[in-house]
């Protein structure tokens, strides 16, 4: 599995970033994505409202 996000999508909205069980999703200028703590479990790309996260399998 992977993570991606599209930063010319994303709003920096905050919305995946509040929802993140693990606390791997940060807002600063962009999204940043720590993948020691992510889980893949795809929370944060149902939560994000212009789909700009993709969690994919590989």
């Amino acid at each position: 599995m992977a993570w991606n996000i599209n930063n010319n999508k994303c709003l920096r909205c905050g919305g995946c970033v509040s929802v993140c069980p693990t606390a791997a999703l940060e807002l600063r200028d962009n999204i940043i994505h720590d993948e020691k703590l992510c889980t893949l479990c795809g929370v944060c790309e149902k939560a994000c409202p212009v789909e700009a996260i993709k969690v994919t399998k590989k």
